[in-house]
């Protein structure tokens, strides 16, 4: 067999693609509208516009003016806020100032407890001293106080005999004597000082006398007038 001298495009095998589908293929597109080749241009312009806006307010300095839609809201709400946190602070000062001044007021007008317990313990000290002064005085009984017996009777030796029964009692002082001015209506038994009262009482229980009465210039402390 005699060898071709050329390899031609029937030379070689058919396949796929030599037999391609009718139409445009590959990197063809269909025919795009106006409007979206005109979209690029608008953005351009757009864009340019804006960054020269922004450069003219930078420049200028009205940027700072600038208000925002939410910007207003918080704004508003920070000085709500601030104005209810100033209407407290003025009011807890103005119930602090009233409190500060009631209190004043109060520690003006009455003492410290502290004064008043210290008062009324200085009170009750000076009445149970005066009590206890009281109380010693009329229940000590000084069996060496001077007692006179005076006999305003007819009957002789009645003074010594009562005399006797106060000796015998305990009294160390005791003497016995006639009237010598005016006599009681009736037997009594005479003190001059509170500080008698207790012995006067004690000596007249002992001679069973029921009348006792203080009285001013008695010779002796104690004075006995018997007249039954």
């Amino acid at each position: 067999m005699a060898k071709q001298d050329k390899e031609t495009y029937d030379s070689y095998e058919k396949d796929v693609y030599d037999n391609p589908p009718a139409g445009p293929m590959g990197v063809h597109r269909g025919a795009r509208s106006a409007a979206s080749r005109a979209m690029p241009y608008v953005i351009v312009i757009i864009v340019a516009l804006l960054a020269g806006l922004l450069f003219w307010s930078i420049y200028s300095g009205e940027i700072n003016n600038l208000k925002m839609p939410w910007s207003s809201q918080e704004s508003s709400t920070t000085s709500s806020a601030e104005k209810s946190k100033s209407g407290e602070s003025k009011s807890k000062s103005q119930s602090d100032s009233a409190s500060g001044n009631k209190t004043d007021a109060s520690n003006a007008d009455s003492p410290t407890d502290s004064q008043q317990n210290d008062q009324n313990a200085d009170q009750n000290a000076g009445q149970n001293a005066e009590q206890t002064d009281n109380a010693t005085a009329q229940q000590a009984v000084n069996t060496g106080t001077e007692v006179r017996v005076v006999n305003a009777t007819n009957i002789t030796g009645y003074a010594q005999s009562k005399a006797d029964v106060l000796t015998q009692a305990g009294y160390t002082s005791v003497s016995a004597s006639n009237p010598t001015g005016n006599v009681p209506s009736q037997t009594v038994v005479w003190y001059q000082n509170e500080t008698d009262k207790a012995t006067a009482e004690n000596v007249a229980q002992t001679l069973g006398i029921s009348n006792v009465q203080q009285s001013d210039g008695l010779v002796t402390p104690i004075v006995v007038v018997l007249l039954d």
